[in-house]
């Protein structure tokens, strides 16, 4: 029997934005603000999933194929503090269309494929930290980071050696058209 998967969709950030990210994170917040997130884990959820089996998985990669919308220009300018999860994020003071309609289109297909989608509106954002500690002074605003988005993937999760590391298993264009 196949065992289930732990997969997400998300927007890839652009290498030289996860690297000037971590550069900042660096110099913005003390080294006991929390457990950083790895450059290469750094990424923008859509939808989380859950464990999903192979046939699941295939059916809601179809349904991703399907969907055609223009790209978009994503600004992330805007952190906070999530207490209850313990978490510090980098996303966008405003979110533009395309990725709220990228966001929902992926969310109601997988409710609709039977995958679980959190009860919690989207809230699109980086995490830098988990484990974070209560007290993280946030840095001031005038920190800013636009790149273009033409395209989305589906991971996986994995734990090996102690570690998480995600796994891009598919990606999809977006149109070319402008906003």
């Amino acid at each position: 029997m196949a065992e289930n998967r732990r997969l997400f969709f998300a927007l890839t950030l652009p290498s030289e934005v996860q690297q000037q990210i971590i550069h900042w994170r660096a110099a913005q917040f003390p080294a006991e603000a929390g457990r950083p997130v790895a450059a290469a884990n750094l990424h923008l959820t859509l939808a989380f999933l859950g464990d999903v089996s192979d046939e699941k998985r295939q059916a809601l990669c179809r349904l991703a194929g399907r969907i055609s919308q223009p790209g978009f220009t994503l600004q992330l300018d805007d952190a906070g503090q999530w207490l209850r999860s313990s978490v510090v994020w980098l996303g966008p003071r405003q979110a533009p269309r395309g990725l709220l309609q990228l966001a929902n289109m992926l969310r109601s297909q997988a409710a609709r494929s039977g995958c679980y989608q959190s009860p919690q509106p989207f809230h699109p954002h980086v995490t830098l930290y988990r484990n974070a500690i209560r007290s993280v002074s946030l840095p001031a605003p005038g920190f800013s980071w636009q790149f273009r988005v033409n395209e989305f993937s589906l991971y996986e999760s994995l734990f090996e050696q102690g570690r998480t590391r995600y796994q891009a298993l598919e990606h999809w264009s977006l149109t070319n058209k402008e906003e």
